[in-house]
């Protein structure tokens, strides 16, 4: 056996599917990631997460009235809720469960392998 083999059975061992959420609705983002942890344990996959990451927040500042009173503000937020998901040596099943798993509107989803 020489290197490139043992190199290529490294790589083959380590794969992994990173999976990103986002959501302005944490609970729906919760469920989501719950879910998704269940599913890949259930086929025997090992999971790292959910991580939370930081949530992002947008700040708009508008005048209340349309002409005159600059000091009279409303301030709105929006926030954007993140998790990272990380399963390791996943197996086709792994990735059968996880193409037909429902997941709730309003989650966003980023998987890459």
């Amino acid at each position: 056996m020489n290197l490139g083999d043992k190199e290529e059975n490294n790589l083959a061992k380590q794969q992994k599917i990173r999976i990103r959420l986002k959501a302005y609705d944490h609970k729906a983002l919760d469920q989501s990631s719950v879910k998704i942890v269940e599913t890949a344990k259930r086929t025997g996959a090992m999971v790292s997460g959910p991580i939370p990451l930081p949530t992002e927040k947008n700040i708009f500042t508008i005048l209340r009235s349309p002409h005159v009173n600059k000091d009279s503000r409303e301030q709105f937020e929006m926030r954007t809720h993140k998790r990272l998901i990380d399963i390791l040596e996943p197996t086709s099943k792994t990735v059968d469960a996880l193409m037909r798993l429902d997941l709730p509107a309003g989650v966003d989803i980023e998987i890459k392998l």
